[in-house]
């Protein structure tokens, strides 16, 4: 059902072009939790990465997004978005199965982690600009918000068995044999991805040179009053749980001293919480509007986080706690994402959705990595638990952007488009 009618739009759910899409986002959403919780535990269990590394590990895998204002002006010169998005799929498999084939020979290094990182997000950075364009062509504006929870139920459920799963293949089969499974994955994913009938249009003749379109991204994005909010609202976020997310694998091994199973299942019990939001949030998004659940997502996503810091007792209670640490944070990130997703996919213009795509990643996930690297300085200065409280409660503070906006007076999809005004 979408936010402005109580009849379900039947596009993402009787198209079978959408199904497909949905399907390989799935298969390769489930891939991914195990790799990101193997490649961490690579560092740490085998490698004995300090603080410090394990936060350059994970800045390095958002790094790329920087480059994403030129990469978006690019694919939108493009036709074939299709076609990128195969090609993405199968780099990111071909750079991931370089770790269980050096590890067979002994020779796993974290010069190579780092780069299969770098590569990776260079990776993810393609396929989420083509994704762009091509998920407008298979979905009607009507069902934007439908099929955005539609695909981040599939998200949610990711976290909710992936982190078991992987935590359980790596106990039992180390953590490098353990990202094959991403590698098939990614493989999977490019399989249904190319099978999907999609007709392209050719973009028009570009107006400016390319430096240009990258300006054009940046002026669309911080002159529109939604799209600014939105991105200083998740620009803040990302900052902070960054610096949690660099940590909380490290933190969770050493300070809480929980087995990679037992971290496994921490998180994925909790991310059943991300599983509820994905599902309450078009509800909640009807009930009281979209630019208010977004608010309420802003909040109930990084605050929990501080509560890490102060986790103790036995290991049911250590695990039980980031369970539902966890398990708060992840309604809150999907009543945050689903609104504020659907809203930008109404406000953008057909012809620049790269371009805002690149814009707004730049700085949305360009500022992953900063957020990476404070946590891991600011672990090492002052100690793991009081930066998880820095972190949680900064967070928090990112709903003051849509407290500011118009935002927070949209109720509807179809006010997005009279907010500019």
């Amino acid at each position: 059902m979408t936010a402005t009618s109580t009849a379900p739009p039947a596009a993402p759910v009787v198209d079978r072009r959408f199904r497909t899409f949905w399907g390989s986002d799935t298969i390769s959403q489930f891939g991914d939790r195990i790799s990101e919780l193997a490649l961490p535990l690579i560092a740490v269990t085998v490698l004995a990465a300090t603080p410090a590394q394990v936060s350059i590990l994970t800045a390095l895998i958002w790094l790329p997004n920087l480059l994403g204002m030129f990469v978006g002006a690019w694919v939108d010169q493009r036709t074939r978005k299709r076609r990128l998005l195969v090609v993405a799929d199968l780099v990111r498999a071909a750079v991931l199965l370089s770790i269980p084939v050096a590890w067979l020979t002994g020779a796993v290094t974290l010069t190579q982690l780092y780069l299969v990182a770098l590569l990776t997000g260079a990776g993810a950075v393609l396929f989420g600009m083509a994704r762009q364009a091509f998920f407008v062509a298979l979905v009607p504006p009507s069902a934007y918000v439908a099929a955005n929870s539609r695909l981040s139920v599939s998200r949610a459920a990711s976290f909710v068995v992936g982190p078991a799963l992987g935590g359980g293949l790596v106990q039992a089969l180390t953590a490098p044999v353990a990202i094959l499974v991403d590698v098939v994955s990614f493989l999977g994913s490019a399989l249904l991805i190319g099978r999907i009938p999609v007709t392209e249009a050719r973009p028009a003749p570009p107006r400016s040179s390319t430096l240009g379109l990258v300006r054009d991204g940046f002026v669309l994005v911080l002159r529109h009053p939604v799209m600014r909010a939105a991105l200083g609202c998740t620009g803040t976020v990302n900052f902070f749980t960054l610096m949690t997310n660099a940590l909380l694998v490290l933190y969770a091994s050493r300070e809480l001293d929980l087995s990679a199973g037992a971290i496994g299942v921490a998180l994925g019990v909790g991310a059943v919480g991300g599983l509820a939001g994905a599902g309450l949030a078009p509800r909640i998004s009807r009930a009281i509007g979209l630019g208010r659940t977004a608010m309420i997502g802003a909040v109930l996503f990084p605050a929990p986080l501080a509560l890490a810091a102060f986790v103790s007792g036995p290991t049911w209670t250590r695990v039980t706690a980031l369970a539902a640490i966890e398990l708060v944070s992840s309604v809150g990130v999907m009543l945050m994402d689903i609104p504020v997703n659907a809203l930008l996919t109404a406000v953008t213009p057909d012809d620049a959705r790269g371009r805002r795509a690149g814009a707004y990643s730049a700085v949305n996930y360009g500022i992953r990595p900063i957020g990476a690297l404070v946590g891991g300085w600011l672990g090492t200065a002052i100690g793991l638990r009081p930066t998880l409280v820095v972190a949680g409660l900064g967070g928090a503070l990112a709903v003051l952007w849509l407290l500011a906006s118009p935002v927070r007076h949209i109720s509807r999809i179809e006010e997005a488009a009279s907010a500019a005004g």
